[in-house]
């Protein structure tokens, strides 16, 4: 039978003190469209495609595909928990019931530490479509600094403003999505496309990569990106009504709807543009407009650059959001400083949107060397997948052990669930290890050897540090229990 306590979706400190509550004011197009502007198919597709194409030669549609359909497995795996453990910080909150105190501070601190990494990466590239366009036509570091946390401050206000106003900027996000990425792919397919559906898959191996089947790893590692933050909807879930139905068909929906736009758009793209072009914009900011404009004209710049900055916004504002609950949800369960759990009488835990803003802030500093932003982008990505890993394992064990029994969810997969969670668990691992794995060809030249190295460095350092907090908090406590004692 599973632990009893696993199935309370509330913590001890939320359930004695009122003001720690958050507040159960979303609806499941609210959890979809946060969903839905976390994984962003315009922040995701259009930051991937110019290095796919620089890395791959082209061909990389089938990577894309099949990465989706794996992360959909993972989504399962998230939704069977949630339509039964619908609590605030999500995966952070399964580990700590289902795996014990131990696993859930590891799952912390890698949860927290990849999200603020990814929302450090949102801001900064969402500062270079804000200067795009307000006409800034610097691009020095420097510059892409100060726009990246014109851009946090901006998410910072959304956050903390009253929650109708937050839905609305999120549900514009989502139209904004829909206009800007997958209405212009309309344009682009029917009306200006250039290639034969068999351009998708050829060209593989012709870029940097020495292979095809490196080439196709590789594509792999960066198609991840695109696939990635379907578990905000499981963060929020303490903020949405009736969580155990809604949260598990949120995450199917966002992460659905943003499949088919990334495919669809990446499909268009690719055919209606020959690859020298897009080869050719990729070591700009900005890799999309200069095409788009090429095809539509220069009239279009300008609501196209509206468009795509109203997305990242509502990005941002998610990115924001689904990270504070993590660490709200931390702090409430004594992992983090107990302030951060505090909350005000509108229900928004303040203290942590603040706390997620200012250590994105302080990320953004990286941005004055391109080799430390990649290393950020890199590991950010990478230590999602690492707790994508983590969760999916600590399913299958719970599962197999019988601590937990998803049959007590809302969602019921029956035998199918143990295939999916397998599944989920060892393509989790694999694409966390593809991304990890250093690539000469998928840098810079002169790139330093700890950018290669990025990912495993710097999890490992966070995790070493995690196992020596756990070890000194071990022996403080077993000093506690013998003073005690005597």
């Amino acid at each position: 039978m599973p632990n009893k306590a696993s199935l309370d979706i509330r913590s001890p400190a939320a359930a004695t003190d009122d003001t720690e509550i958050l507040n159960r004011s979303l609806s499941l197009w609210n959890s979809l469209t946060i969903g839905f502007a976390t994984v962003s198919p315009v922040a995701g597709l259009y930051a991937i495609i110019g290095v796919q194409t620089v890395v791959t030669g082209g061909g990389w549609f089938g990577a894309l595909a099949l990465c989706l359909v794996m992360q959909m497995l993972v989504a399962t795996v998230y939704a069977e928990l949630s339509s039964q453990i619908p609590i605030a910080g999500g995966a952070y909150k399964w580990a700590r019931q289902l795996g014990g105190v131990t696993a859930g501070k590891y799952a912390g601190v890698i949860y927290v530490s990849s999200t603020i990494a990814m929302l450090t990466t949102t801001a900064y590239t969402g500062g270079v479509w804000l200067a795009l366009f307000f006409g800034s036509g610097s691009r020095g570091g420097l510059t892409l600094v100060i726009w990246g946390a014109v851009f946090l401050i901006l998410c910072t206000l959304l956050n903390l403003a009253h929650v109708n106003v937050f839905k609305l900027v999120i549900s514009l996000g989502v139209y904004a999505e829909i206009v800007g990425s997958f209405g212009v792919a309309l344009l682009l397919f029917f009306f200006f496309r250039q290639h034969s559906f068999s351009e998708l898959f050829q060209h593989l191996g012709t870029g940097t990569a020495p292979s095809q089947t490196a080439a196709f790893l590789a594509a792999l590692a960066i198609s991840g990106w695109a696939f990635i933050g379907f578990d905000a909807c499981s963060t929020i879930a303490e903020e949405t009504h009736n969580p155990k139905r809604m949260v598990p068909r949120a995450i199917f929906l966002s992460l659905c709807m943003v499949g088919g736009v990334v495919l669809f758009n990446s499909a268009a793209l690719t055919l209606s543009f020959n690859r020298e072009a897009l080869v050719n914009t990729s070591a700009t900011s900005d890799p999309v407009t200069p095409v788009i404009v090429s095809s539509f004209g220069a009239w279009a710049e300008t609501p196209f650059l509206a468009i795509v900055m109203i997305a990242f916004l509502a990005c941002g504002a998610s990115m924001v959001q689904y990270t504070s609950r993590i660490v709200y949800s931390m702090a409430r369960e004594g992992n983090m400083p107990m302030v951060l759990s505090r909350v005000t009488a509108s229900k928004i835990p303040r203290n942590a949107v603040i706390c997620v803003v200012l250590l994105a802030g302080i990320g953004l500093l990286f941005g004055l060397n391109d080799g430390a932003v990649a290393t950020i982008i890199a590991f950010g990505t990478g230590g999602l997948y690492a707790m994508f890993a983590m969760t999916t394992g600590v399913g299958l064990y719970t599962r197999l052990t019988g601590r937990w029994n998803p049959a007590l969810g809302e969602l019921r997969l029956g035998g199918w669930g143990l295939a999916i969670n397998v599944a989920a668990f060892f393509w989790s691992l694999f694409e966390f290890a593809n991304i990890a794995w250093p690539r000469v060809y998928a840098v810079a030249p002169d790139a330093p050897w700890w950018q290669l190295w990025a990912v495993p460095l710097v999890l490992g350092s966070i995790l070493g540090v995690t196992t020596l907090y756990v070890l000194i908090s071990h022996v403080r406590r077993d000093s506690s229990i013998e003073s005690f004692d005597v």
